[in-house]
């Protein structure tokens, strides 16, 4: 939701909502069978381990 606080070279995926932002993470997560991190600051990492 904050573009202004993400950068990088990994694919970054911004919601328009908190809701949003909590589904596109869980299904990257199943999708890519990995673990999504809240950051607690609004930001989500999906993480393969």
């Amino acid at each position: 939701m904050h573009m202004e606080r993400v950068s990088g070279g990994a694919p970054i995926f911004f919601a328009r909502n908190e809701e949003e932002q909590e589904q596109t993470a869980l299904y990257l997560s199943k999708i890519l069978d990995a673990m999504t991190h809240d950051l607690g600051n609004g930001i989500y990492v999906v993480v393969r381990h």
